[in-house]
């Protein structure tokens, strides 16, 4: 243990360098005994699961100033949600949001349980975040690991097993280094740490508080780890969409099955997306304009490449499927990214033949 790095050496850093976030307590609040609001930890990292802390925070402003508290919003409409979380994707953590919020009203009369076990029956809590709100929230000493986390870790103890081989291994580490005090605002400065100095390219080592200790920096390959196995590539999917503009401004929407990509948005109707798409009918009978270009987008496991089609139809047009939106009502905005994207597009079109 003598030749492993201090957590007193990292906090003093962390307190000096703690990034502002609108869902943390500063180090001299927490040394103090304020803790932050478990529902605030909540939220911020369910929103921050495949996303960035610059993406996140206007999102979580917008969250936290419509739903101040958990049960404001246990008790917001289902739709005003998905509608506010559309542009940070995975919508199956939207829609966790809402379980989870309502599982702690009913369940805990409001009150978010303060140890993993509980945490965990929670819907949408796994053990990354159950382990991230009781350590920050209700300062027990649980180990907290992300991706920053793990790369700390690798380069302090020159592991070179690639990831995601060496999760285990990173986990144990992450372990032995966990303080019982202070162990939330630990957490958060080694992430601070990953994110920062010791970030994936070109590290800072120089400021670091545990560069005497990291071996990988006395070895010269701190740049170099962690490793990682090669990805496969991802493969292509297609689709169309369909995009119809009634005469009084409305557009035709559709609302996707709960479950899957994009699960209980609404959306352009479209067929499903595959390698070998089949064709389907459209969701109205009228004449269809195709656009040219496509819609690109990426999701984690495959990139998407749309074909749009656009209408324009009368006021007595009957929808196959779908339910027509007032204008007065629809928003881009709301729509996920790939959608937006289409409707983009098609605007892109209308401002050129204006």
């Amino acid at each position: 243990m003598r030749d492993l790095p201090k957590s007193a050496d990292l906090l003093a850093w962390y307190d000096l360098n703690a990034r502002e976030m609108p869902w943390r307590v500063a180090p001299k609040d927490s040394i103090t005994g304020i803790r932050a609001d478990p529902y605030r930890i909540w939220l911020s990292e369910v929103m921050l699961q495949q996303t960035t802390v610059a993406a996140v925070q206007a999102y979580f402003i917008k969250f936290t100033t419509l739903w101040p508290t958990v049960r404001d919003l246990a008790a917001a409409e289902d739709a005003d949600v998905m509608a506010a979380w559309a542009g940070l994707g995975y919508y199956a953590r939207a829609r966790n949001l809402l379980k989870c919020s309502r599982s702690v009203v009913a369940d805990y009369n409001g009150i978010f349980p303060s140890t993993r076990a509980e945490l965990e029956s929670l819907p949408g809590i796994g053990p990354y975040t159950s382990a991230a709100i009781a350590s920050i929230a209700f300062d027990r000493a649980e180990v907290v690991v992300d991706g920053n986390v793990e790369r700390v870790m690798a380069r302090i103890f020159a592991h070179d097993v690639p990831l995601p081989e060496a999760k285990p291994a990173l986990r144990d580490f992450a372990t032995k280094l966990t303080p019982k005090k202070r162990a939330g605002d630990y957490a958060q400065a080694v992430m601070d740490l990953g994110a920062t100095l010791c970030s994936p390219r070109n590290p800072t080592c120089a400021p670091c508080p545990w560069t005497e200790k990291c071996r990988a920096h006395k070895l010269g390959i701190a740049a170099e780890l962690p490793k990682k196995t090669p990805k496969k590539p991802k493969p292509t999917r297609f689709g169309t969409v369909y995009l119809a503009q009634r005469e009084d401004g409305a557009w035709l929407l559709e609302q996707r099955p709960d479950k899957g990509l994009l699960g209980g948005m609404l959306g352009w109707p479209g067929n499903e997306w595959s390698e070998d798409p089949e064709n389907v009918d459209p969701p109205i009978s009228t004449f269809w304009t195709p656009l040219n270009g496509e819609v690109g987008h990426t999701f984690t496991h495959f990139h998407l490449k749309l074909a749009v089609q656009v209408a324009q139809v009368p006021l007595e047009a009957a929808p196959l499927r779908g339910v027509f939106v007032d204008a007065s009502t629809f928003s881009a905005n709301a729509l996920p990214t790939v959608m937006r994207k289409a409707f983009d597009l098609a605007q892109g079109l209308r401002d050129k033949t204006a």
